[in-house]
């Protein structure tokens, strides 16, 4: 895996689509404690994307706009 912006950006979008499928955030497929830059990477990212999903999404609920409201 090289470890450049294309990269990243796949990664995002990987994360992202997991969160739509429902998969949890601990299914990553990369190990973020592993010796490799690569799953390192690759783990920091498509956390990052499944993360960014969630709040997108919690923020189109009714209940996270109550809740700002108060």
């Amino acid at each position: 895996m090289e470890l450049n912006r294309q990269t990243y950006l796949a990664l995002l979008k990987e994360g992202e689509s997991a969160f739509a499928a429902g998969d949890p955030s601990n299914s990553c497929p990369y190990d973020g404690y592993s010796a490799s830059r690569e799953q390192q990477f690759g783990a920091h990212y498509w956390t990052q994307g499944w993360l960014a999903a969630r709040t997108a999404a919690e923020a189109k609920t009714p209940e996270a706009e109550a809740s700002a409201g108060q």
